[in-house]
């Protein structure tokens, strides 16, 4: 058995976040191309990839655990959906102008994780987590008030992918085999998607003699790579340490959408961030306290 390297770990760790991070110049580089056939490939390329990883790095009986619980095959399922759905919205906000709606989604997302396993898991929070998610929830009040509606990218991302969470902890499947059959269940979705648009760019001959072909091609390892180096990450450091990197990817998407694409960060926008960034920090410090006592001798 290999023995825990933190540091490999948080170079790998650091990876995975910054890919993450990285992921609108990947998506602004096929703009032209509409999200939803964007998604449409993802899937493709990412079961076609995942089954080619998964000959190659072995999970010994996780299709024996499948196959001996089918009810997991119907929690996958609607995991996949739940993910398919986060990827459609993330793609759309980003070639659409709406980055740093994206980036305050996955800040949002940890304390949400947190009130979702009090709501459904009934876990008890701490008087510090409380105080994070009503931070928290006063951002995205404040967004509510100075823009008259709901800021739904934000919250699109955060709850798809808090639920996509909560769900996935129903199977316990490995994440790269999880992943895999998430893309396969979503297959016939996707390859139907295909045959009643032919009129869609990549349903054209011609587009696969073009450069266009190959970004799209490159979605499967695109969204294995990082994955691979978390599960990696998860295995040479803390799961609670490995948690704090997860606030580098939308830093790097809020720094693209500003500093790259010109999105504006506005006065009230810069109030609900602040309110978010808060609750992170009071969270983090929670979290770290947490850790303390856990590591700390009797």
């Amino acid at each position: 058995m290999s023995t825990a390297t933190p540091r490999r770990g948080l170079v790998l760790g650091l990876t995975a976040y910054l890919i993450w991070g990285l992921f609108p110049l990947y998506f602004k580089a096929i703009e032209q191309i509409p999200a939803l056939e964007i998604i449409v490939h993802r899937v493709l390329w990412s079961a076609l990839c995942g089954s080619l990883l998964l000959l190659a790095w072995k999970h010994p009986g996780w299709w024996r655990e499948l196959r001996d619980n089918p009810r997991r095959l119907g929690i996958l399922a609607a995991s996949g959906a739940l993910i398919a759905t986060n990827w459609l919205t993330y793609v759309w906000a980003v070639n659409n102008g709406h980055m740093v709606e994206a980036s305050l989604g996955y800040y949002i997302n940890p304390l949400l994780n947190v009130l979702l396993a009090m709501l459904l898991l009934g876990e008890r929070l701490r008087p510090l987590q409380w105080l994070a998610v009503l931070l928290a929830a006063a951002g995205v009040a404040q967004q509510v008030w100075q823009l008259g509606s709901l800021p739904w990218i934000s919250l699109l991302l955060a709850l798809s992918f808090a639920f996509y969470g909560l769900i996935r902890k129903q199977a316990p499947v490995a994440a790269l085999p999880g992943l895999v059959v998430e893309t396969w269940l979503m297959l016939p979705a996707a390859l139907g998607w295909l045959l009643l648009h032919p009129a869609a760019q990549s349903a054209q001959p011609g587009f696969w003699s073009g450069s266009d072909a190959l970004w799209l091609a490159a979605a499967g390892p695109v969204t294995l790579i990082p994955l691979v180096c978390f599960n990696a990450a998860a295995r040479h450091m803390s799961y609670a340490s490995l948690g704090f990197l997860q606030y580098l990817a939308p830093t790097l998407v809020l720094l693209q959408a500003v500093l790259l694409f010109g999105e504006p960060l506005q006065g009230p926008q810069l109030l609900a961030f602040a309110c978010i960034w808060l609750g992170l920090a009071v969270f983090s410090l929670d979290s770290l306290r947490g850790l303390r006592r856990a590591t700390s001798p009797a």
